[in-house]
């Protein structure tokens, strides 16, 4: 039985490098590599595209990446844990299968883990009682949006992820457990803890550490506040864990990558996405970010000990996609002279358009970029003359033919706006989906390993 469980992080969203990731592989000596692809809204889109053809829904970077590496995954030992299933992780999985039998593969277990996506089981939890909430805005008026619902996944735990460890899986592919529930299944798995009081510390270290891990080059220089002073991103190492059964862990990266390991690079990413600090809540468990101790163990090297936790909520998060009206969208650039006031009299010219088009909008926004399009109205007036000055706009409507006029609008200005103005294609109206974040009992959400040997 293990005293230290190696784990790396493969991927931080969908679309990140594979490159660092198969470096890892290849000379990491991990005992598993992590990967997370999702997204909140993610999963409308993958769902989407499920009800069309009942083979997708799955993230295809998480199974290219899968079938790239089995090969090498097998030979070095490490099992890849992703959850790049998305609302459809069987087809992932006998995807995965399918490649493997062509290469010639012999001996791969392949398990797919689902039960998160509850599409199905809307009104099943309404009949019960349960009152879905919005759980930003307190509104409880869900029923007003219940036939425009596209996709619904609960936050679901590691449960899942051990079960199929267990069972001999060489690689896991599940839905929407958290992003943290890759590592801290593994963790779990190789150290037999449960989901009781007497472990609840030391899974609260696992969820820290997945924490640090889930976001990949997040916690190896990427999108630092020092990120000008990081040695070779475009060559980063990708960040591992070296996760002791006492509850302390390292953090650090393979020799000679770019980037950099450090007290606070890891600070800056304990620090990502969080509410309360000493209430991290995860469907694994709360880790208490407080109570944790950093310090710089060597080169690239970050130890951290003295981690904490409560036991798994009683509630999961849901996330609920619904459809929510066309976005019709357009952009310009506008060079000097008077860059910003050319750019001003475009906007009011494509007010004046959409006036004349009959445009109706729910909300609108204009952007002067380079000026504002980040800090808003805080962002201080220019006090020089600007080498040229981008328009953005974006409309909410409720119907595509109005999206359309956008479009129209914005194409109208390649003559009617300023001269030397430059444009890229029109930009098509499309959907959009809204996010309606509630909770349900942990209870109603049972978990299903499926698993193909091959």
């Amino acid at each position: 039985m293990k005293d230290v469980v190696r784990l790396g992080s493969g991927s931080g969203f969908w679309g990140d490098a594979p490159d660092p990731a198969m470096e890892l592989l290849d000379r990491g000596g991990l005992d598993y590599l992590c990967f997370d692809f999702l997204a909140e809204l993610t999963m409308a889109l993958l769902e989407r595209q499920r009800r069309k053809d009942k083979t997708a829904g799955y993230v295809p970077d998480a199974v290219t990446m899968m079938i790239d590496m089995m090969a090498l995954a097998k030979a070095r030992g490490t099992r890849l844990i992703s959850n790049g299933g998305g609302v459809n992780p069987r087809a992932a999985a006998e995807r995965i299968a399918a490649a493997a039998r062509a290469r010639g593969l012999r001996g791969l277990r392949i398990a797919a883990v689902d039960g998160d996506n509850v599409v199905d089981r809307i009104d099943e939890f309404v009949g019960a009682g349960i009152r879905l909430t919005h759980l930003e805005t307190g509104a409880e008026d869900f029923a007003h949006h219940r036939n425009a619902v596209v996709s619904a996944s609960v936050y679901a735990d590691c449960s899942g992820i051990i079960a199929a460890l267990a069972d001999g899986a060489d690689i896991v592919i599940t839905g929407r457990v958290s992003d943290s529930a890759p590592y801290v299944g593994a963790i779990m798995h190789e150290f037999g803890w449960r989901h009781d009081a007497a472990h609840a510390d030391r899974i609260g270290a696992a969820i820290t550490v997945g924490h640090v891990l889930e976001c990949a080059a997040g916690a190896s220089g990427g999108m630092s506040s020092r990120f000008a002073d990081m040695p070779d991103m475009g060559r980063v190492g990708f960040p591992l864990a070296e996760f002791h059964r006492d509850g302390t862990a390292e953090i650090t990266k393979l020799a000679n990558t770019g980037g950099r390991v450090d007290a606070f690079t890891v600070k800056e990413h304990l620090l990502y996405e969080i509410a309360d600090p000493a209430s991290y809540i995860m469907p694994d468990g709360i880790a208490d970010f407080t109570t944790l101790r950093l310090s710089e163990s060597g080169p690239d090297r970050v130890r951290l000990s003295g981690m904490s936790g409560r036991p798994r909520p009683d509630t999961w998060k849901l996330l609920i996609g619904y459809d929510d009206g066309w976005i019709g969208e357009g952009m310009l650039f506008v060079p000097w002279p008077d860059a910003l006031g050319r750019a001003r009299k475009a906007r009011e010219t494509l007010l004046q358009r959409f006036e004349r088009l009959g445009l109706v909008a729910d909300e609108m926004q204009f952007d002067f970029i380079g000026i504002d399009m980040l800090h808003g109205p805080a962002a201080p007036a220019p006090q020089h003359e600007m080498n040229e000055v981008g328009l953005r706009v974006a409309v909410l409507t409720r119907s595509r033919e109005q999206a359309e006029k956008v479009r129209r609008a914005c194409a109208n200005l390649w003559i009617m706006g300023p001269g030397g103005t430059s444009f890229g294609a029109p930009l098509k109206p499309r959907p959009v989906i809204a996010a309606w974040p509630t909770l349900v009992p942990r209870a109603l959400i049972p978990q299903t390993v499926t698993m193909t040997e091959v």
